[in-house]
């Protein structure tokens, strides 16, 4: 979600070198976000007594943060001119925010039954349930992921279609995503509660 950040970032120095140096700050942001969201619960996982009562818990908490970023509807037009020194602070915030890290969650702590999942969740969940190093680094693969897929998508809009592209074809993901969390964390919740 901070390519239009990058954009604006080159567009407002006139220089594609300042788009590139954009990604650096989110990507350090998106990534800081997601681990301080999953350590915890990788610490928490060692309580295996309380297994069951923490997978309820992380449902309420994704059921709750959708319901709150669907009552929460205001995405503020400011955010088109963030200084290049506040973006790692922003890719932290937003990611936090939006929930980057509790995407990953519901498949580390297992609320994810394996026989339910495709093989790209099952190899995710059996990864980050190997250790807390592979937490960090399926962290960091996201993260690079996340920031490529930006990057090239900053890159293609400020390439090709510029500044007037983006107040025309601006969309907020913001519902969607609050349903989304709504759904997976109920589902989770259903789930928990019938093992």
């Amino acid at each position: 979600m901070g390519w239009p950040l990058a954009v604006s970032a080159g567009l407002m120095e006139r220089n594609s070198n300042a788009l590139v140096a954009a990604l650096w700050p989110l990507t350090a942001g998106h990534l800081l976000a997601m681990l301080l969201v999953l350590f915890p619960f990788a610490l928490l996982v060692a309580l295996v007594e309380w297994q069951r009562q923490i997978q309820i818990g992380a449902s309420l908490l994704v059921i709750g943060f959708g319901i709150l970023r669907l009552a929460s509807r205001r995405h503020p037009r400011a955010l088109a001119r963030i200084p290049p020194t506040q973006l790692g602070l922003w890719s932290f915030a937003v990611a936090i925010a939006h929930g980057a890290g509790l995407m990953l969650v519901p498949i580390y702590l297992g609320l994810c039954r394996e026989a339910d999942l495709d093989q790209a969740h099952a190899a995710a969940g059996t990864l980050i349930n190997a250790n807390l190093g592979m937490a960090v680094l399926v962290s960091i693969v996201h993260a690079t992921a996340m920031i490529v897929a930006g990057g090239c998508t900053a890159w293609l809009v400020y390439r090709y279609l510029g500044l007037k592209f983006i107040p025309r074809s601006w969309f907020n993901l913001d519902t969607s995503w609050a349903v989304s969390l709504i759904l997976v964390g109920s589902i989770a919740l259903v789930l928990v509660l019938a093992s």
